[in-house]
This record gives structure tokens, C-alpha cells and sequence, in this order.
């Protein structure tokens, strides 16, 4: 029997979950998912005889080591930064691992002992990071092998409510992991644009934002998503003008989350003591300076900000709860803890409703075996979740890590070392599969006139 271990039962993590368990009905597995909250561990397994569930601390260095000699194989579903640990003991330990986040660091510092114990560290195994990545390499390379080579590289990706969902004014709900809903932009973003090298500190990330038309969706706004050059080396695109990677929202969203990241509220470095004794007007009062006077917390916040005080955006932090008396729940100790436990409170995906998972790449490829002619590619995927079932981040979160975890245990996969899913020995195997459940790019080619 090989035994499979799931570390975080979060919300990207019930189709996940639901695939191991199905495979394992014709493979000689089992799976054992843990998680802080037992209760919901033992939700996703749900009674299947192939699983069962375990509370886990990841700070416990006993149990996590343990259980992970146990396994041959780990899908580290948790928080990114415990990335890193998971995978220094998977590698000392002599276990593949999976991840959906983006790759830490320091991981290159675990490639030759990897490869020396003959496993796999497998990051961005999930959607976005992921999906994309084995997309656009399928579309990188199918250029390639026409003769062409790419000279433009635009990519979005998105999961948000599905449009016909209108629960609440920032037209967004929580379907993945909060805190990185509230830490977005947070490391800021740097692209390439016609050859410009564009550098994007993390308090305009939400102020650097273009409209996105989709046929048949509508308009989206985007903003740049973190480090774009990196993947002009990962992609290897010597030649390319422009290196973009975006992230799509509903219009409005950037202008009232550039105000939050303003104001401070996104900071996860502060310690404040007794932020549960406040109110959510008293929390906020601590971000602004002496010299805004008066009474009232509204104006004074509109007037720091330099922002209409009967506008939308301040229609939205009212919305959200900032300037109510409402006392601060829970133990929180930071002002990202505040704002991750009032968006979970606030922006829930209402029951019955279904989310929506959006990738689109936009190519453009020259081939100079045809009189340099020059080609558009659009490729897009529009995935919705169920309502009331599976959501369409938890599918399409899970599925490729789930996919990758089958192909390694069944020996289809059999590379070593530190990877992402660039390589074709990956992205062709679980593309394959991903379109045979229905996950399926739509494609458009264009030819482009100078």
C-alpha cells in the first residue's frame, strides 16, 4: 500500500481530496489529510474507508516528521511559508512533494540532495501558479516547433465570483486562501512593456491598472502580478518585447484596495497589543496621523486619503465595517489578522451561488521561415464551480497537484529534483488529463499587419 499524505483541508483543497480518494478505489493507496481543524480534516474525507483524517500542528517537528516518513508522498497544501520546512524534511527524509504555491526561495538550495535521493520536489502546481504555466509552455513551445519564436507574452489570471453573483458592493468573495487575498501586491510587481522595464512598488500595484475585455464574460480590471521577468528566463523568451502576467478583478476592486494598502492595513510585520479590545474605529485611528483633526473618523480618513468622503470608495470601507464600533473577534495580533478575519466575515461565496477560474494568454509570434509573419494566440479557460458542490478554485487548485501525485505514484512521472511544471514530461501528462474532465482552453489565432 502507498500512503499519500495531505497536509491543510483549506478551501482549495476538497476536489483534491475527492480525486485521491476515487483513485485510490482502483490503486493500493490511502490518504491521510491533516489539518489544525480536525473537524474539517474529517469533512473532506467524509467517511471514505481509503482515508482518514488527523489534527495537525505543523509546528510540531515530532508528529510532522513522523507522518511524513510514513508516506511516499506529501501534498503540502498549507500556508507558503511553510513551504520550505516541509520540503527540507520530504528531502531528508527521502519523500516527493507537491505544492500548489509558488516556489520559496531558497528550494534551488534543496536540487542536488533531491536528486541524490531520487525525488521529486514538484511547486506552482495549481492554478496560478500552474495551469498557466503548463499552458502557456504547450502554446511556448508549439511556436517554437513551427519555426517562430514569441515576442509578446500577456497572461491573467483570476478566481472570482461568477458574474451573476452580486452579494456584495466589492463584487468579490472568498473561495481561497484570505490572507493571500489580503497580502496581494504585497511584494510589489516589475514587468516588461515594448521593451521597458516597468517597476511597481507595492503601494501602486492597485493603481497600475488597464481593462481586460472577455467575449461573452465582460470587462475586467488587471493589475500586474508580482515578478513577470523571472518567467521571461524560466520560459526562455530571449526575444520577447513585452513579459506581462496580470491579475483579473471586477472593476472598482483596485480603487478601494489601494486605499486599504494606504492606509496601512495590509501590514504583517506590526505587532499590536490588545487589538481585540479595540473597535474597528479605534484600530483604524492608530494609522492616522495627528495633524488629520476632528471628531469624526470618516472625514478625517477621506481627507488623509485625499478622497471624495460621500464617494464609492468610502462607501466600501464603510461597507466592510472599518469605521464601526463593532469590537474587534478573536486574537488577532497583526493588522493583516484584523482584515483576513473581516473579509472571511464579509465576503463569503453566499450558498447556492458558484464561483468562477479565468486563465488567458495572449501570444504573439513571428516566424521568419514565412516572411516574418506575425501571429496573435488567445488562448483562454473559463471554468465555473458548482453550486453548492465543488468551486471552481477547488478544482481547479487541486486537480493538477492530485494529477501530478498519480503520475509520480504510478511511476509516469519519474523526474528528480527541484521543479516547477515547465518541464513536458509534466505539463503534457496532466494538460492531457485536465482537458479529459473538462478543463479545456479555448483557442483564437489572429494574424497581426504591421
Amino acid at each position: 500500500m502507498k500512503n499519500i499524505l495531505v497536509l491543510g483541508a483549506g478551501q482549495s483543497t476538497p476536489f483534491l481530496i475527492s480525486y485521491l480518494l476515487k483513485e485510490s478505489e482502483s490503486h493500493d493507496w490511502f490518504v491521510t489529510v491533516c489539518d489544525m481543524d480536525f473537524e474539517l480534516a474529517q469533512s473532506r474525507v467524509n467517511g471514505n474507508p481509503n482515508g482518514t483524517a488527523l489534527k495537525f500542528d505543523v509546528n510540531d517537528a515530532n508528529l510532522r516528521t513522523t507522518l511524513i516518513d510514513k508516506s511516499d508522498i506529501v501534498i503540502n497544501m498549507l500556508a507558503p511559508y511553510f513551504q520550505y520546512i516541509i520540503a527540507v524534511d520530504c528531502v531528508n527524509l527521502g519523500k516527493h512533494c507537491i505544492t500548489a504555491s509558488y516556489a520559496d526561495i531558497q528550494i534551488p538550495n534543496l536540487e542536488l540532495e533531491a536528486q541524490r535521493k531520487g525525488i521529486l520536489i514538484l511547486n506552482e502546481m495549481g492554478l496560478d501558479p500552474g495551469i498557466d504555466h503548463m499552458s502557456a509552455m504547450a502554446m511556448i513551445n508549439e511556436v517554437r516547433a513551427n519555426g517562430g519564436y514569441v515576442t509578446s507574452f500577456i497572461s491573467y489570471g483570476s478566481g472570482i465570483p461568477a458574474p451573476e453573483v452580486q452579494s456584495n458592493p466589492l463584487n468579490y468573495c472568498i473561495t481561497w486562501n484570505p490572507r493571500n487575498v489580503v497580502l496581494a501586491g504585497q511584494t510589489g510587481a516589475q514587468y516588461l512593456e515594448e521593451r521597458n522595464l516597468k517597476i511597481v512598488s507595492h503601494h501602486q500595484v492597485f493603481q497600475r491598472t488597464w481593462n481586460v475585455e472577455l467575449d461573452g464574460v465582460g470587462t475586467f480590471e488587471a493589475y500586474p502580478n508580482r515578478d513577470s521577468l523571472i518567467y521571461q528566463e524560466i520560459f526562455n523568451l530571449k526575444r520577447v518585447n513585452t513579459m506581462i502576467r496580470g491579475t483579473l478583478r471586477y472593476p472598482g476592486w483596485s480603487e478601494t484596495w489601494l486605499q486599504i494598502v494606504r492606509l496601512g492595513l495590509t501590514n504583517e510585520f506590526a505587532k499590536m497589543p490588545f487589538l481585540n479590545q479595540m473597535t474597528y474605529s479605534k484600530f483604524l485611528e492608530m494609522f492616522l496621523p495627528l495633524t488629520i483633526s476632528g471628531t469624526n473618523i470618516e472625514p478625517r480618513v477621506a481627507n488623509f486619503l485625499g478622497i471624495n468622503p460621500t464617494g464609492k470608495i468610502m462607501s466600501n470601507l464603510r461597507w466592510l465595517g472599518l469605521f464601526s464600533n463593532e469590537k474587534i473577534p478573536g486574537d488577532p495580533q497583526t493588522p493583516v489578522d484584523v482584515m483576513v478575519d473581516l473579509v472571511k466575515r464579509k465576503m463569503p461565496l453566499p450558498a447556492g451561488e458558484r464561483d468562477m477560474v479565468i486563465l488567458l494568454h495572449k501570444i504573439e509570434a513571428q516566424y521568419p521561415e514565412e516572411n516574418d509573419r506575425k501571429e496573435l494566440i488567445e488562448s483562454c479557460l473559463i471554468e465555473y464551480g458548482e453550486a453548492n458542490g465543488f468551486t471552481a478554485i477547488s478544482k481547479t487548485v487541486g486537480l493538477p497537484a492530485a494529477i501530478a501525485a498519480k503520475l509520480i505514484l504510478t511511476d509516469e512521472l519519474i523526474l528528480t529534483g527541484c521543479h516547477i511544471p515547465t518541464h513536458p514530461a509534466i505539463y503534457t501528462k496532466v494538460l492531457a488529463e485536465l482537458e479529459s474532465l473538462g478543463l479545456k482552453f479555448d483557442e483564437k489565432r489572429f494574424e497581426v499587419h504591421s
